[in-house]
């Protein structure tokens, strides 16, 4: 599990593919909607949708009127997987901070 997520991580750190992101839970794309929407000239969308793709973040199809045009959705189960493991670190944090409170209000 630990690989997946800093896939995820890895690929989330880039301002752009976070827009991305956000664009792609609205509604699927086509890469060209999503580079003008993202103020990117359509090779460097490429390799940003290239790297949603490697961290499974995304996924394409070929609309069957034309299998030229690539559009794009986003995958769950790598966020998922993310959204689990906060959960996990914020119950110890929350575990930690109530320790810290009890030890305190005990002094």
């Amino acid at each position: 599990m630990t690989a997946s997520i800093d896939r995820t991580l890895a690929a989330l750190a880039d301002p752009h593919r976070r827009r991305v992101v956000d664009l792609l839970r609205e509604r699927p794309h086509r890469a060209g909607e999503l580079a003008e929407a993202v103020g990117l000239t359509p090779p460097a969308m490429s390799r940003h949708l290239r790297a949603l793709r490697q961290a499974d973040l995304v996924e394409e199809s070929h609309p069957d009127f034309d299998a030229r045009v690539r559009v794009y959705h986003l995958r769950a189960g790598p966020m998922d997987e993310l959204k689990a493991w906060l959960e996990i670190a914020e119950t110890h944090w929350v575990d930690q901070l109530s320790a810290l409170k009890a030890h305190v209000e005990g002094s």
